[in-house]
């Protein structure tokens, strides 16, 4: 049953936190001891946002090295296992999250995650940053086995959320975001520090922020 409230859905890696020391440094863990050479961290910012078995998959292509799908899945369990016990390391909050989400909350809003990490790690995660209580709902690529931009898992983030479609708006950093939300037929607002290899103004969501500060005021103009 779905409740009254509004609904706002925010990614996770480059929306809501910056994660990129912890996953980046966990990338090259895995090259190194595979004997595949590291790669510099200026470089995280384009590889990110599509979840580790993507990143691993990147990290091999950009020094062009072969991975077998056999191998691909074996690094995928280590790679969460080596960054479940690094989860928060170096990786903090975006500056205004915690303020956005209190004067959100305090107007009747309630708040959703939907990310392309792995569930257990993105719950770890948000725990460790102190705000997993602040979440009806936290969504990865494996709760329902469906990753975006696929539009079912952010509708079914919403439903999981008791709220209404009608009613929600995205929050992202990427095209994979801005897909999803369009293809779910609701607003999207982009933050342009995250991770993307395409500015996100170029992507036309409904409105783009560089500060958390700045969310309030765009949201109250795509508010449906």
């Amino acid at each position: 049953m779905s409740d009254a409230k509004p609904l706002l859905v925010f990614d996770l890696d480059g929306t809501l936190a910056e994660t990129a020391g912890d996953l980046f440094g966990t990338l090259n863990y895995i090259l190194r001891r595979e004997g595949v050479a590291p790669l510099p961290l200026d470089q995280a910012r384009f590889l990110l946002g599509a979840g580790a078995r993507a990143l691993i998959q990147k990290g091999y292509a950009a020094q062009k090295v072969e991975l077998s799908p056999e191998k691909l899945q074996q690094l995928f369990g280590d790679f969460l296992a080596h960054y479940e016990a690094h989860i928060a390391d170096e990786s903090h909050l975006f500056p205004g999250v915690v303020a956005a989400l209190d004067r959100f909350e305090a107007a009747g809003w309630a708040f959703s995650v939907c990310t392309n990490k792995v569930e257990a790690p993105a719950r770890k995660l948000l725990a460790a940053l102190g705000v997993a209580d602040r979440f009806r709902a936290i969504v990865g690529q494996d709760t329902f086995a469906i990753p975006k931009p696929d539009p079912r898992v952010l509708e079914r983030t919403i439903q999981r959320s008791g709220c209404e479609v009608s009613r929600a708006i995205m929050v992202g950093d990427s095209r994979t975001d801005i897909d999803t939300a369009r293809s779910l037929g609701i607003p999207v607002v982009a933050v342009d520090f995250g991770y993307t290899d395409i500015p996100v103004r170029d992507l036309n969501p409904d409105r783009t922020i560089s500060h958390f500060d700045e969310l309030w005021d765009a949201v109250a103009a795509i508010a449906p």
